[in-house]
């Protein structure tokens, strides 16, 4: 459905049962669960789907072995269980990876070992493989290019990895398939409570028509990530409690010979006691994160040096070759939602990693949590909107709820590079431009689908989210978006923003932070 469909169908129906705001995995997961139900929903989004924190995320799909040592033994069976569930949802998107703890230390070896033989069992039949303990050779083998000196063996586990930025996509187009209406760059400028029907009056900006409407909806949920305070304030001036504290988290990616495996490498305890990852992620290596409070809300937030040094640090330190600055080929940070109050007359905690809170203005919000358990969270919601009384209870309907579309099984070893369309991969054949490659493993007839079929409008959609190179390989995405941009306006007719994303690509190449003072 295109831009302009959606916005009259928008002004057709005009009254839903249930708006959503913020299109990341938590809004998107509410509003398909809403439309899985039954009711009329619209979710709006004033940038693009997952532009946020959702897709730059270290592209796991997890149980939480942290979790372990503290006990929360409920916490991680219940991400395992999701795990299962996502992984069937999109195979096209989703595979089984296998980590490897590189062990210094002899006592490591059954401490670990036995931890991570416990999240097996936790796991159960839905677990991805066995957790081995491996010897000296053993782990050389799996994990060529970690530091050799002192390795006494290895502890190698299994966990889930994704894509996350096209399984957004993918929950948006079952949203739009069941009847939703799923809108990107739609900014909601004002919302306010109707006292005598009890409704929610809803006014947005389409951003790249500048038209503006207003809608009605009987419910309101606000899964605005970082930004959950905002909207709750605007209904409640007088809103002191903040939901949010947030912390970003920095990933740098780096060439795949630093570690030629498709073993992904964990170190469990870094100088300052954090956890390190250097996952293999299509064609590159992928090293994070960091976990850094931050206050201001940037839609694009740069990293703090300190950030940086300490990747660079530590993974020089975990590998045979240290990590240069000018090996560095892209860099991205996420601002993560993490749940700043707990115990509260308006608060309902859930877990230690999600909450939702009903205002008095019956807004419900739901902030925090991680992709794996989006799902969780979006029920959750959805049973917050039921108990005040703005939703009637209706039951989930099966037959929608298991799987994502384009959910073809297809092969995971693909040419770096290459985006996971699943059978949607037949349709792209048929579009201009199908032989014609921008870069290894994206053509012109991509981008021409990403208009035509994934609500793409500007260079950034397509080479940020709708393939994943300025993520992979910025300087490469700078070269190419010309390109990219004479064919978005050959298929919309909108500016499709190149010098925007020009600038953007300077703020993911480390020469560019170190020209901004960074």
């Amino acid at each position: 459905m295109s831009r302009e469909a959606l916005f009259n169908q928008l002004r057709a129906v005009q009254r839903f049962d249930l708006a959503v705001v913020g299109g990341g995995a938590t809004g998107l997961g509410v509003a398909l669960n809403a439309a899985q139900r039954g009711f009329s929903v619209v979710l709006l989004e004033a940038f693009d789907f997952a532009s946020g924190t959702s897709s730059r995320s270290t592209k796991l799909l997890h149980g939480g072995v942290r979790y372990l040592a503290q006990g929360n033994i409920r916490l991680v069976s219940e991400a395992l269980h999701e795990r299962s569930v996502l992984m069937d949802m999109a195979p096209h998107l989703a595979q089984a990876l296998p980590f490897v703890m590189p062990i210094y230390r002899s006592w490591q070896i059954p401490f670990y070992g036995i931890g991570l033989k416990l999240y097996d069992l936790l796991a159960g039949r839905k677990a991805l493989g066995k957790t081995k303990i491996l010897n000296r050779q053993e782990t050389l083998a799996a994990l060529p290019g970690v530091e050799p000196k002192g390795l006494k063996g290895g502890v190698q586990y299994w966990d889930g990895q994704f894509e996350d930025a096209r399984f957004a996509l993918a929950l948006a187009k079952q949203i739009q398939r069941l009847g939703g209406l799923p809108i990107n760059y739609a900014r909601v400028t004002h919302v306010e409570r109707h006292a005598s029907s009890s409704s929610f009056s809803i006014q947005l900006q389409d951003q790249i028509g500048q038209q503006n409407l207003r809608i009605e909806a009987n419910a309101l949920v606000n899964a605005t990530g970082v930004w959950v305070d905002a909207l709750r304030q605007q209904l409640s001036p007088h809103q002191t409690s903040h939901l949010v504290a947030p912390s970003q988290g920095v990933h740098i990616v780096v060439g795949q010979e630093f570690l030629p495996s498709r073993h992904a490498l964990l170190v469990p305890k870094t100088s300052d006691g954090r956890v390190l990852f250097a996952v293999p992620w299509l064609g590159s290596l992928v090293i994070g994160t960091t976990d850094t409070p931050r206050q201001d809300l940037p839609l694009h937030p740069k990293p703090f040096e300190e950030e940086l040094t300490f990747l660079l640090t530590e993974a020089s330190k975990a590998l045979l070759r240290p990590v240069q600055r000018s090996d560095v080929k892209s860099v991205w940070v996420g601002l993560r939602p993490l749940v700043a109050i707990q115990d509260s007359q308006d608060t309902q905690t859930l877990s230690r990693e999600h909450t939702i809170v009903k205002d008095s203005s019956g807004l419900v919000s739901v902030t925090g949590g991680k992709w794996t358990t989006f799902r969780v969270m979006a029920e959750d919601a959805l049973q917050a909107c039921f108990e005040a009384g703005v939703l009637s209870r209706r039951p989930l309907n099966d037959c929608h709820a298991s799987r994502a579309p384009s959910n073809a099984s297809v092969s995971l070893t693909l040419p770096p590079g290459m985006h996971l369309y699943g059978e949607e991969q037949a349709l792209i054949g048929q579009l201009p431009g199908v032989g014609n490659t921008l870069f290894p493993g994206f053509t012109e007839a991509m981008v021409r689908y990403a208009a035509r079929g994934e609500w793409a409008t500007c260079v950034e959609d397509v080479l940020a989210r709708r393939s994943r190179l300025l993520f992979l390989d910025a300087a490469l995405a700078r070269a190419v978006a010309p390109q990219v941009a004479d064919i978005l306006f050959q298929e919309t007719g909108l500016d499709p923003k190149l010098e925007d994303f020009i600038a953007l690509t300077e703020q993911y190449q480390m020469s560019g932070l170190q020209r901004a003072g960074q």
